[in-house]
Formats: C-alpha cells, structure tokens, sequence
C-alpha cells in the first residue's frame, strides 16, 4: 500500500505599508473573529467558540469563491482555531479545522513587522507577511493559491491602511 508522498505546499506573502505602522495594523488583525471586515472575498467571519484572540478560540467564515463554469458561485467556509498570540513580536498562527474548500492539514502564521525609522525616530509604515503550510489541494495548482493569497493580502492591507488613515 502505498502512502501519499507528496510535500505540503508552504507559501509566503509580504506586503508593505507606507503610512500604517505596525501597531495599527496589529490591533486589526489580532480581531481574530472580524477578518470579514478586511478581506475582500469573505462575506461574514464571526466566534463560534472562546474569547476574540485567545488561543483556542474559532472563527466562522464565509465567502464566495471563483464562479464554476455554470455561472454559479459556490459559497467557501471554514473554521479556523487560533492557536498562538505573540503581542510583543505582532504575530498569530491558526489551523483550519474544518471547511468545505479542500484545504487539509492548514496552519498559517501573520506576522506585522515594523518599518525603518526615520531621523525623528518615526516608523515608516510596516510589512505584512502572511505564510502557510498546507497538503497539496485537489484541482489546483500552487502558483495559484500562492497568487490567490498575495491579491487578497494586497487589496487587505490597501484597505485597512485606507480606513486608518481616515481616521
């Protein structure tokens, strides 16, 4: 009998933010249970279990994926458990534990660093990364759910770097 060999996909996107520092963006991000209110393709994340950004706590989320060739759109959800916090270093991990979109054993980490300093000692802007681990996903190839995973972070981070600077 023989085993599935194939390696994980592991995956890494950055972008950086000119104007937001690392601290505004961390506080939108550590609301582990509002994701919906940032990312483009999710239509609604809410808690179904624990405290908002506590290890152990789950999130709901559901989105629409790319239209089948009958026109219509399936709707994408999953659970996924935060499973580590590090405020001091603007970091989180979580897991998918459960969904309909094919992913199987999924961990991804967000990381917000800081941007240089300038003379004045200001922080000029920050980087997001956003890395994961996942088994390979049937009918889809890994350049794009790499591609799928720098547009969504592109037009996440334009709009929270937008909204802050309304503010």
């Amino acid at each position: 009998m023989e085993k599935n060999l194939r390696p994980k996909w592991e995956g890494k996107v950055t972008t950086k933010l000119s104007q937001a520092t690392a601290d505004q963006i961390w506080t939108l991000f550590k609301d582990f249970f509002n994701l919906h209110k940032w990312f483009p393709s999710l239509s609604t994340s809410y808690g179904v279990h624990g405290t908002n950004g506590e290890p152990g706590c789950i999130r709901y989320c559901v989105g629409f994926s790319i239209p089948s060739n009958d026109g219509n759109i399936p709707v994408s959800w999953s659970k996924e458990r935060l499973i580590t916090v590090d405020q001091d270093q603007g970091s989180l991990s979580y897991e998918i534990v459960d969904n309909n979109i094919g992913f199987k054993s999924y961990v991804s980490t967000v990381k917000i660093v800081p941007g240089d300093h300038d003379d004045a000692g200001h922080e000029n802007g920050c980087l997001i990364e956003w890395s994961f681990a996942v088994d390979p996903v049937e009918g889809m190839e890994f350049v794009d759910l790499v591609k799928k995973y720098d547009v969504g972070l592109q037009r996440m981070a334009k709009k929270m770097e937008d909204t802050l600077l309304q503010v």
